[in-house]
């Protein structure tokens, strides 16, 4: 009996889509699978397993050394992997254990730009079966759950601006003990928002993303040219649960891996040292939808003429905004995405909310009429993690909708209302969230603290490297 049957971690549907993946593999002649997951910094880590193996792997799962939950953005360990505990708490981290990565049948796909290969997308336990506490898919699994609690469905819909680069003569590669970057040249000059000439330009690659995604099944509504020089929008239609963090999970793994294959390289960094360039961000729209009786209906729309929300809608709302300065840590996760929050800018800059008003950090829009009415958060950075942005953020609003609490009025005037700023470096945000008691026992207090060790070892690394900036302002001064 393998690892996966033994601990009844497969439903009969995923027992089925198995089977299903076993025979697809051989069907369409694919001789490798990826079997991936998603680390604390939403970035994807695992193997390449050969096609003749795949059907253990399905039965078996598949085993990754623990530490990598571990590191940071620069793959430095930060905590002791060989003391007891792994330095984090959890028995069955340490010595640097493994763990089983389960993939999930669901998330099957073939990835067509890569030869003969399939994409599996996997949940992480240890050896007694248990799911690992930081694994982020699981965290966001249990925020679902928790709303199906109370008789909702989460509906989640996601826009990510990023910047699309010519890769100048050189491999693009980058020597990792030096300073520099590869070479990137713009593809469009900007400053033509929606420019249909701008787009027509970058129709080439656009029109091979677009096709590409198509087959994997993403449900991208438009790709659109936004302000800056190179810089692009996607927009998807909205999806249920945690599957919407798995597709951008997948988008964005794609278009960096297709757009490399065209002598381009994407990027989701939120504002990339490049002159000219724009911040992106990353804008979620949520809704929940009653289950049972009353399934599939909008929980946000009003009933009562003139309300902007319903009842529920509004102590949704009135959660985000009581933890939007501790979620931000998730939302925007890195030191320069800090650098997006600035007053006029179409990026919000305090902590409020409005209607149909783009600089408020909660904009409620949609329809009545047609039962779209939701909360869209502009708060995010493109290279936020999906699972831990989506889930701070259903975490938040059902903190509200438990407590009942009261949701202020609206501001129609963002850049000019009174309010808690958010905050303005990562440092600030990381304070936020150890600050937030309430937040973090909801979010889950081992997982806080873990992200905190990770975050501020990240930072750390930061403050004691000399920039540019420091460089310039004072050699030649002093």
């Amino acid at each position: 009996m393998g690892f996966i049957e033994r601990h009844q971690l497969y439903s009969g549907e995923q027992r089925e889509a198995a089977a299903d993946i076993v025979r697809r593999v051989e069907n369409e002649d694919l001789r490798a699978v990826r079997v991936v997951f998603a680390d604390q910094h939403g970035l994807l880590r695992g193997k390449t397993v050969m096609a003749g193996e795949l059907a253990s792997v399905l039965r078996g799962g598949l085993t990754v050394v623990s530490t990598l939950l571990s590191k940071d953005t620069s793959g430095t360990t930060v905590y002791p992997a060989f003391s007891a505990d792994g330095g984090v708490g959890i028995a069955e981290m340490a010595g640097a254990g493994d763990m089983v990565m389960v993939p999930d049948p669901s998330t099957f796909h073939v990835l067509d730009w890569a030869e003969n290969t399939g994409w599996l997308l996997c949940d992480l336990y240890f050896s007694n079966g248990q799911p690992v506490p930081l694994c982020s898919r699981g965290l966001m699994r249990r925020a679902v759950q928790r709303a199906a609690d109370h008789g909702y469905e989460v509906l989640t819909g996601a826009e990510l601006e990023f910047h699309l680069f010519r890769l100048l003569p050189g491999d693009g590669t980058r020597d990792e003990s030096a300073a520099g970057t590869p070479d990137f040249g713009p593809v469009n000059a900007g400053y033509q928002l929606l420019s249909e000439d701008r787009t027509d330009a970058m129709e080439p690659i656009v029109s091979v993303f677009g096709e590409h995604l198509r087959r994997l099944g993403i449900p991208v509504r438009t790709f659109e040219v936004e302000f800056g020089p190179s810089q692009l929008e996607v927009t998807l239609n909205p999806e249920t649960g945690v599957r919407a963090a798995d597709t951008v999970m997948l988008m964005r793994s794609a278009l960096k891996q297709i757009a490399r294959r065209h002598g381009c390289h994407v990027t989701f960094m939120c504002r990339p040292k490049i002159p000219r360039v724009f911040s992106s961000g990353w804008h979620l729209h949520q809704s929940l939808l009653h289950t049972g009786t009353r399934d599939g209906e909008n929980a946000f729309v009003p009933g009562e003429p003139g309300a902007v929300l319903s009842e529920v809608g509004r102590h949704y709302l009135a959660g985000q905004l009581r933890h939007a300065r501790a979620a931000s840590a998730f939302a925007v996760p890195t030191i320069n995405g800090y650098k997006r929050f600035q007053s006029y800018s179409m990026a919000p800059d305090r902590v409020l909310w409005a209607k149909d008003n783009r600089a408020a950090m909660l904009r409620v829009t949609g329809s009545d009429a047609d039962g779209s009415t939701h909360v869209e958060n502009r708060v995010g950075e493109p290279t936020a993690n999906p699972y831990l942005y989506m889930a701070s953020q259903l975490t938040a609003g059902l903190n509200g909708v438990e407590e009942r609490w009261e949701l202020g009025p609206a501001a129609d005037e963002p850049y000019e209302t009174e309010a808690p700023r958010l905050p303005a470096t990562l440092t600030e945000a990381l304070q936020a969230l150890a600050d937030d008691t309430e937040f973090t026992q909801a979010f889950g207090k081992q997982f806080v603290e873990y992200y905190l060790g990770i975050k501020r070892h990240e930072l750390a690394r930061f403050n004691a490297s000399v920039t540019d900036w420091e460089h310039n302002e004072y050699v030649d001064l002093f």
